[in-house]
């Protein structure tokens, strides 16, 4: 009955009071559509607010905010035990210690904000991680530095008003994207996929700069991925992933990165249950992941590994895809942003951040130059002197303050009663160890950072992109791209089998090659492929794939080069000269002498390459350009689409685009093929389509 009386205070429209006349007693009928309405509200309200949404503020769920804490709490630089740090948050978080050792293991598996020792499991394998109290963790030192600050941290009562925790923890890096995030609750859904470490500093500085950024999904797991229908991560796009697949023989395949999402074992069986329904034939599978993945096919005698490589991909889980739902907490509701959006807000929340450290240190110099100034006065005149013949403290103070006063003009605010306590509380032993030289040497200090920090405060974007620069140098060395953006008919169009080895190249030196392993990756080739090498001075250059082969210094663009392919177009702004005019032109190559050097300008001296795209299909593109300035120069950026631009040969010196000098030029927006359409032939002998001629049209 107590309990029906607190549901009635609660919620008396639920409730209608009657009387039982034939017994006397009282009754209640309950509404259940009321109670559900209600009720289930606040459920509802209750998951998407304090368990499976992301707060935009900080990327956290609440979980993964109170374990953060719990670990800051018992942070003493060494590693704690699990189960010590489960405990530990279970003062804040009100549930259970599986719920909050499942969200510690994830976030350890992001290797971002948390260094583990002992098994954790495996994202390749799926394998489970240890018991807690087997395994240990601390705080990563990129942790400890961008996402704690007390000072500026809003705090709030836990569950119980025993203990305080953070509304959201400061954090002055775009941590939501580079981790990524899944939750399922009522009546909506997040997902946001993780993206690169360095790649999303890049766009945060670019952003602070206002210039145009792109960014895409980059996963753990590797694999080659189809962003085009990406849609910025909002609800509707989708992102497809593939595992990246080398033919070791005819007769063998190896699976060297899985898509995001699967593991090993997953894959394996699917690859199994497609083999046993006969869309595949595999003779047999062996699975030597540990610290890499490793999945050796072994094919049935007959097999085209080209067939298979299509087959794996079409009816297993080497392709996948995922549908990408970018829903956040904003304001205290939930909100549906764009990846770019996201950033955006992120960027200027460190911005802000940054500010607020900037503000805070700065008072805390002026509060330690003015006690350090009036120690100074109160002992250098010897202003402790004159209390000796007051009778009682309060006239000790007013001895004191009065001292003060033929020199309160050297001090940067007024002398409060707090000060003059402050001062009377300076031992003797002080007084008599104080040296001048070191008290102006501090001071002199504190000036000094003072006057460096309001110098950032006036500059403040530029120390921004100082302070996402110093992330990037200190942390991001290890943290490249594992995913390859790729468009999958375009690999498609490309057998695996003329594939075999990897094409590296140095820009600056001129180097390119198979053995440049430390170098930049450019695309898989094969022994016998011709590259095709574009320099920043307009020449190029199309030779044959060696292990080490000098190409020319600047290289801007270097790919396998495909002999009379007349679907490959590429856009290029150049200026004519040091100082002449800017001209664009679009162009094939399709034939050529291998090693020759080939002028794309009139060669002028100081000819330079401001902007230069290869489009495998014919794509035209809109490009933003900025003009340095100059007097009377009004109109310092304007757009042009490739698309109103005749294709013609590589020798043409192309149509004027401006008179003026150009700063730069970047891709705003992405455009569809000019070229018409194209006969597909089908070759049976392989089961593949084909632009040769091989086949039946």
């Amino acid at each position: 009955m107590d309990d029906n009386i607190q549901d009635e205070e609660l919620y008396p429209q639920d409730f209608n009071k009657e009387n039982e006349t034939s017994s006397g007693l009282e009754y209640k009928t309950i509404t259940l559509k009321g109670m559900y309405e209600n009720w289930f509200l606040d459920y509802a309200t209750y998951v998407i607010m304090e368990r499976a949404v992301p707060e935009m503020a900080d990327g956290l769920k609440p979980v993964q905010r109170r374990l953060l804490h719990a670990m800051y709490e018992m942070d003493d630089g060494r590693y704690n035990k699990v189960a010590n740090i489960i405990g530990q948050t279970m003062k804040y978080h009100p549930h259970g210690d599986q719920s909050i050792g499942d969200a510690l293991i994830q976030l350890g598996q992001k290797e971002l904000l948390i260094d583990c020792q002992g098994n954790w499991g495996n994202i390749f394998t799926g394998d489970q991680a240890a018991a807690p109290r087997y395994i240990e963790a601390r705080l990563s030192k990129f942790a400890l530095e961008v996402v704690f600050n007390p000072k500026t941290t809003q705090w709030k009562l836990s569950y119980d008003g025993r203990n305080k925790e953070p509304v959201t923890l400061p954090v002055k890096f775009p941590l939501l994207l580079a981790q990524g995030v899944e939750g399922i609750a009522v009546g909506l859904a997040s997902k946001i996929l993780p993206h690169n470490f360095n790649e999303l500093i890049e766009a945060s500085i670019k952003i602070l700069k206002n210039e145009d950024f792109e960014i895409f999904p980059d996963f753990q797991t590797g694999g080659l991925a189809d962003c085009s229908k990406y849609n910025r991560g909002l609800r509707g796009g989708r992102v497809r992933v593939r595992a990246k697949i080398i033919q070791l023989d005819k007769k063998t395949l190896v699976i060297t990165e899985i898509p995001f999402g699967v593991t090993t074992s997953s894959l394996i069986d699917s690859i199994l249950n497609a083999n046993d329904k006969g869309k595949i034939k595999i003779r047999k599978i062996e699975d030597n992941t540990a610290e890499n993945v490793e999945i050796i096919v072994h094919l049935a005698p007959g097999v085209s590994p080209d067939q298979t490589i299509d087959a794996l991909y079409a009816f297993t889980d080497c392709e996948v895809s995922i549908s990408p739902n970018a829903t956040v907490i904003l304001n205290g509701k939930p909100a549906f942003i764009d990846v770019n959006e996201i950033l955006r807000i992120n960027t200027q929340n460190t911005v802000e951040l940054l500010k607020k450290e900037l503000l805070i240190r700065f008072n805390e110099l002026e509060d330690d130059w003015h006690h350090s100034s009036l120690e100074k006065i109160f002992i250098e005149k010897e202003i402790y002197l004159q209390i000796r013949q007051s009778k009682s403290f309060e006239e000790a103070i007013d001895t004191i303050h009065e001292g003060l006063k033929p020199y309160l003009h050297l001090l940067h605010r007024e002398v409060t009663h707090d000060d003059i306590i402050r001062l009377t509380e300076i031992k003797i032993k002080r007084i008599s160890a104080y040296n001048t030289f070191e008290a102006d040497h501090h001071i002199e200090g504190i000036e000094n950072e003072m006057q460096k920090i309001k110098h950032q405060l006036d500059h403040l974007v530029d120390y921004a992109i100082e302070w996402f620069e110093h992330i990037r140098n200190k942390y991001g060395s290890n943290r490249g791209r594992k995913t390859e953006l790729r468009s999958f008919d375009t690999i498609e169009a490309v057998t695996v089998a003329a594939t075999n080895q990897k094409l590296y190249v140095n820009r600056a030196e001129g180097f390119a090659g198979t053995a440049l392993k430390k170098d930049e990756y450019v695309c898989d080739c094969s022994d016998l492929d011709e590259i095709i090498v574009f320099r920043q001075n307009g020449t190029f250059i199309v030779t044959r794939v060696a292990e080490k082969v000098f190409v020319g210094q600047n290289v801007i663009y270097i790919n396998v080069f495909r002999r009379n392919d007349d679907r490959t177009i590429y856009n290029m702004i150049y200026q004519d000269g040091k100082t002449g005019p800017v001209y664009v032109k679009r162009f094939a190559v399709t034939s050529i002498t291998r090693d020759k050097e080939y002028q794309l300008t009139p060669g002028k001296p100081g000819t330079k390459v401001l902007y230069f795209t290869a489009n495998p299909n014919g794509e035209a593109e809109i490009v933003k350009l900025y003009l340095k300035p100059k007097p009377k120069l009004k109109k310092l950026q304007f757009e042009f689409d490739f698309s109103t631009l005749a294709i013609k040969g590589r020798n043409s010196k192309g149509n004027l685009l401006t008179r003026h000098l150009v700063k730069s030029g970047v891709k705003k927006e992405s455009g569809i093929s000019t070229l018409g359409a194209r006969n597909i032939w089908w070759d049976e002998t392989v089961n593949r389509l084909n632009v040769d001629g091989r086949g039946s049209l």
